[in-house]
């Protein structure tokens, strides 16, 4: 159920395990309002790190894109799921390891740094194959990588997100690349990224922080990596999953706070409450499921946009309903394109 959080978020919470794509910026633009909030979210006392599923850029080359977009950072504040990735490769193999590198520099940066030999292919008969996001990738290194796990080398990945946002739309994501690669081995490997905890609890730990808050965009890596990692997650509405994603959202991929966009960092979180009529009501907005559908108290039909305490109310409604048995007509919950000024 989505959480009461009476002061700020920023606040209320220590530090801020921040996805970059679709919240901090999207591709080399900004993602209105991130800079502000998350530079004022800091001086409140919120520490940062930026959290990312992407293996194939340097911890440096990240902290110099969100510098240059008004968000002061340094390669410390980041963490990556090629770091992760080394570091879940240092826990099933021996040290010294020979490793084929199916990625960018960044990928093959932490592997070094993580003490194993790198090799360029199967015939070097490597141990393990990591393998991350590079847009240069091609046909010769995925099947190299296919080889070498045929042959029985140990296969991780950094992540298995499909899609990749960006300015243009929806580009394939690591885990297209990573499929090319099962298909060809019937394999399933070890993925150190979002959704699972591994990054998540690896930056708290470096940060020495209590009370964490995870704020991503998407339901089925940032916040079911939340769930997993048993820390409140904050869904905001700038990139992959929508507003309607949220109220239909599995157990597993639910937001705990829910916000327009990074501006949420500096209000209180209301939660909806459910009177004796089966309203859920948060702000002005209410929303209940009644004989199988959900019933808006107040009508998105023809509507440029709708509140975000409507959505919070319609979360509440619609997930409280499915975890009592109670069906729930998808065709029933509309698109709810969220704006606020």
């Amino acid at each position: 159920m989505l959480l009461e959080v009476s002061t700020p978020l920023a606040e209320a919470h220590d530090l801020a395990l921040v996805d970059l794509d679709g919240v901090a910026y999207r591709g080399p633009q900004p993602i209105p309002h991130a800079a502000e909030s998350l530079v004022a979210a800091r001086a409140s006392g919120m520490g940062l790190v930026f959290v990312t599923n992407n293996a194939s850029r340097e911890p440096e080359s990240v902290a110099a894109q969100l510098s240059d977009l008004g968000i002061p950072a340094e390669p410390a504040d980041v963490m990556t799921a090629a770091q992760a990735a080394a570091m879940v490769l240092a826990d099933l193999v021996a040290p010294g390891a020979r490793v084929l590198v199916v990625g960018g520099a960044g990928l093959l940066t932490a592997v070094r740094h993580a003490g194993f030999v790198v090799v360029e292919s199967a015939d070097d008969q490597p141990d393990a194959v990591v393998q991350g996001f590079s847009p240069e990738l091609g046909w010769a290194q995925l099947a190299e990588a296919a080889y070498a796990v045929q042959r029985g080398a140990l296969h991780v990945v950094s992540n298995r997100d499909l899609t990749l946002p960006n300015e243009r739309g929806f580009a394939p994501g690591n885990g297209a690349l990573v499929n090319a690669v099962v298909a060809a081995t019937r394999g399933e490997p070890v993925s150190a990224g979002k959704p699972g905890p591994t990054m998540f609890r690896l930056a708290v730990e470096r940060a020495g922080a209590k009370r964490p808050l995870v704020i991503g965009d998407r339901l089925d890596t940032d916040l079911a990596g939340a769930r997993a990692a048993d820390y409140p997650g904050l869904h905001v509405l700038t990139g992959v999953s929508s507003a309607r994603d949220a109220v239909l959202a599995e157990v597993g991929e639910r937001p705990s706070l829910l916000g327009v966009d990074l501006r949420c960092l500096l209000e209180p979180h209301p939660a909806p409450v459910v009177g004796d009529d089966g309203w859920w009501t948060c702000g002005d907005s209410a929303a209940r499921v009644r004989d199988g559908k959900l019933d808006l108290g107040r009508s998105t039909a023809g509507a440029a946009n709708v509140s975000i305490d409507l959505v919070r109310s319609a979360c509440a409604a619609v997930w409280t309903a499915r975890d009592a048995g109670e069906p729930v007509d998808a065709d029933s919950v509309p698109d709810m394109p969220v704006h606020e000024s």
